[in-house]
């Protein structure tokens, strides 16, 4: 294939007319605004992680970068997605149609890199030209022997949240069921919605397999195309994030007769109870055995390793400005270090999520639905907070306002899920607020001390 070709275009925005000048004018495009947010880039970012699988954008080359190198899941074994293909359309490609393109890029990505699956996305461009993807790539399997998944969530369409629901559909109609999984254990369990981000899902495998548990697919995080479409052999499935694949775990149960709930492995409290949950689910006596021993033996060893950090976090606020799944159960986390949550963040928050959110907080935290960085430091300055919790593109916002700051989003390096991952957050708590910056930077300069009589 040709090098990646990076183009460049602008829009003009036409006058609103003045037939009507008491209406409202039409709303101006901020810059940024749909960054990150698009149907597109939330199915990009859900398949990624299956590592092993390729990922193929049918659009213009400016897609291909969307999200690649910008999440922090991780993998354990192959690279192949980090592979940014793209058909790369054009001008022409719009005016003729690029169906001839994406049938050559499937054969070059099959001949050269032999994939089990290749994932052809859908973005504006090929779907506003109506490029029937569905069909070439049911063509493509046939022919060239890789499996060809289309996933249609052109980026027109809505939000990033739908975008990952879509994603969920592409694999439940295309992948999974299609392939028998060489071992079926009766402690087998899918996690749904996990996407490994900095290791997580290694801390959560091996605390699985400690109680007995296998774990039979990861979907998505670090996972393999062939263990995915082998997931309807499970026993129990747990859903770690609602707002992406909830519908998944509702639709496998339907078909399959998986069991599901919604869990997480933020904090003592939540991570036990997700142990006991798949335990139950599971119905075997020997694996809620070994499961009650793991739990007793971890909260006992959690409990004396946060002794030093409860003693420095007892009674500090903090805001915590995030969504989905940890927009509740870090507030879980949060509370058994000692640390009250004045401020948590509720735009990408479920139904489910704001009840669990009201059970944690109730009426004394404020709830930030929207505004970004202004309002959160509006919240921080009036409820007195000492540390803020966010995503990275509220660091700088805090870092300028001199306000200790810890990055929980996916961009993150530090896994803080399980037992180990809530002393890993105690201790990046501990070091943002007690780092000695904050007495340089809050202190006079030299020149601004009266010099002594």
């Amino acid at each position: 294939m040709e090098a990646i070709r990076l183009t460049g275009y602008s829009g003009v925005q036409e006058s609103c007319g003045k037939e009507a000048p008491q209406s409202k004018p039409c709303p101006r495009p901020k810059p940024g605004s749909a960054a990150g947010g698009c149907s597109f880039d939330g199915a990009l970012i859900t398949l990624l992680p299956i590592a092993d699988a390729a990922h193929l954008i049918h659009g213009p080359s400016a897609c291909a970068g969307n999200s690649w190198g910008t999440r922090g899941s991780l993998s354990s074994g192959p690279r192949l997605s980090a592979y940014g293909f793209t058909t790369d359309v054009g001008e022409r490609d719009i005016i003729f149609g690029g169906e001839r393109k994406l049938r050559e890029a499937l054969h070059y990505i099959a001949t050269r890199y032999s994939p089990p699956a290749i994932f052809v996305y859908a973005t504006c461009i090929s779907a506003l030209t109506e490029e029937d993807i569905d069909a070439i790539c049911k063509q493509a399997t046939e022919e060239l022997g890789v499996v060809c998944v289309p996933v249609n969530s052109p980026g027109f369409v809505g939000s990033k949240n739908l975008g990952t629901r879509l994603a969920g559909e592409a694999l439940f109609q295309h992948v999974i069921g299609s392939l028998e999984p060489e071992v079926a254990a009766e402690s087998g369990v899918n996690l749904i919605g996990e996407y490994n981000i900095a290791g997580e899902l290694w801390d959560i495998e091996r605390l699985l397999n400690q109680a007995g548990i296998r774990l039979h697919a990861r979907i998505t995080g670090d996972g393999r195309f062939r263990e995915i479409a082998g997931a309807h052999r499970a026993k129990a499935n747990m859903i770690v994030c609602s707002r992406a694949l909830l519908g998944l775990g509702v639709n496998m149960e339907r078909k399959y007769g998986i069991p599901y709930f919604e869990g997480s492995f933020y904090g003592v409290k939540e991570t036990s109870y997700s142990l006991r949950q798949l335990a139950y689910l599971l119905n075997q006596r020997e694996v809620e055995r070994r499961v009650d021993r793991l739990v007793e033996q971890e909260e006992a060893r959690v409990r004396r390793e946060l002794a030093p950090y409860r003693k420095k976090l007892k009674g500090k606020k903090a805001v915590l400005y995030t969504g989905g799944v940890k927009s509740w159960s870090v507030i879980t986390a949060l509370q058994e270090l000692g640390i009250k949550v004045v401020g948590v963040g509720t735009n990408k928050s479920t139904s489910g999520d704001l009840a669990r959110i009201a059970e944690r907080v109730g009426e004394e935290a404020a709830y930030i639905d929207d505004g970004g960085a202004a309002r959160i430091l509006k919240t921080v300055r009036e409820r007195k907070a000492d540390v803020v919790i966010a995503g990275g593109r509220n660091m700088y916002m805090a870092l300028k306002e001199q306000i200790p700051f810890v990055d929980i989003n996916q961009e993150r390096h530090t896994a803080y899920a399980g037992y180990d991952g809530l002393i890993r957050l105690a201790k990046q708590l501990t070091l943002a607020m007690e780092h000695p910056v904050w007495d340089l930077v809050r202190s006079p300069a030299p020149w601004e001390r009266g010099n002594p009589s």
